[in-house]
């Protein structure tokens, strides 16, 4: 029976760049991927074609749909209209609705790009962190916040961070089963020195680590852990963090790997459904010229292949495709270096799919 994907492309260069990833899983049914694909709009697009930024709609088809593929949302024209309909609102609204509470983003640097990193290459050579961000709670989702009038009639504004143990608990014990498929090390960011709430999620992690006896467990704060990504980025495995914390160093690690263009994610629900997206932004200074990078969707694809829909194998042939068309000296503007040749988005995605087929 197929397997249904929902198909989000977005705003700006997430229409160019899910277009490459949609001719990639076109061309692996070749291989025996037996799937349909539906498209939809969400963000800016959603909010054109109905006035809100997740419809109706595209809800009732990512709800039936056994993966979804998501683009990027977003853009200058849509900053004007209010919070709740801001494209943004749709991506919230997508996570939460279909309880995608784990965000797994790995930051993995492709040896042929080891000179496009901001560090020098002896620093982030062989870097393969994977960050294990909790998606559906803390400050982003918690109640009570808003913006309110104190009794001198100055604005504040305020927002809470909270987590329950029961969230704490399922996010640990995600990362905790990543570790142990890798290299059996876990490091909990937190800021339990200042935070309440910090604590609380110390001391579950540690809680749920004694059933993972086999993994070596660690605690950093998160400014300190800010600061070593930089420093020594490879003394990191699996990384595991609440939703802001996760937000911020999953950018961060994103760029010791040469171009947050190169990297995918991850967003599960208890049952590995998920939604697949590049970590980037829609990018509108340079939608429609053609030049996005599309390899951090496709990449999300194989990602999607290998956690939802149960083609292993397929995730290692697009992921080796992508590897060798490094191989070749074939640079989007991003990753563009000396002595490579410069391709767009089209090109790009031509040239693994050429390595597809070969």
């Amino acid at each position: 029976m197929s397997q249904k994907i929902a198909v989000l492309p977005g705003d700006g260069i997430g229409i160019e760049i899910v277009a490459e990833a949609a001719r990639v899983l076109n061309h692996l049914k070749n291989d025996g991927l037996d799937i349909e694909m539906i498209e939809a709009p969400v963000g800016g697009a959603g909010y054109d074609a109905a006035g809100k930024p997740l419809p109706d709609e595209t809800l009732a088809l990512v709800k039936e749909s056994d993966a979804i593929l998501l683009g990027a949302v977003g853009g200058p024209q849509y900053e004007a209209l209010p919070r709740e309909l801001r494209p943004e609102r749709g991506l919230l609204g997508l996570r939460s609705e279909l309880g995608l509470f784990a965000n797994l983003r790995p930051a993995i640097l492709y040896p042929q790009l080891a000179d496009a990193s901001s560090l020098k290459p002896d620093v982030v050579a062989g870097l393969d962190i994977m960050i294990v961000r909790e998606l559906t709670g803390g400050i982003y989702f918690g109640e009570p916040r808003g913006i309110r009038e104190k009794a001198n009639g100055e604005r504040e504004g305020f927002n809470t961070l909270v987590y329950s143990e029961s969230e704490v608990d399922r996010i640990a014990r995600v990362a905790f089963d990543i570790a142990m498929k890798r290299g059996k090390r876990l490091c909990s960011v937190d800021k339990a020195n200042v935070l309440e709430v910090s604590e609380l999620w110390r001391e579950v992690v540690i809680k749920a680590g004694s059933d993972y006896p086999q993994v070596e467990l660690s605690h950093m704060y998160v400014d300190n852990a800010a600061m070593q990504l930089v420093k020594w980025p490879k003394q990191f495995d699996v990384m595991v963090t609440k939703n802001m914390f996760g937000d911020i160093l999953s950018d961060a690690a994103a760029m010791l790997t040469g171009s947050i263009g190169m990297l995918p994610s991850a967003s599960l629900d208890a049952n590995s459904k998920g939604m697949y997206e590049p970590i980037h932004g829609s990018a509108p200074d340079i939608a429609g010229k053609g030049v996005a990078n599309p390899l951090a969707t496709i990449l999300s694809v194989a990602m999607m292949l290998r956690y939802s829909l149960d083609y292993a194998t397929l995730a290692d042939k697009i992921e080796h495709a992508v590897g060798s068309v490094l191989d070749k000296g074939l640079r989007t503007p991003d990753i563009m270096a000396e002595g490579c040749r410069e391709v767009g988005t089209v090109e790009m995605g031509e040239a693994v799919l050429g390595e597809l087929s070969a």
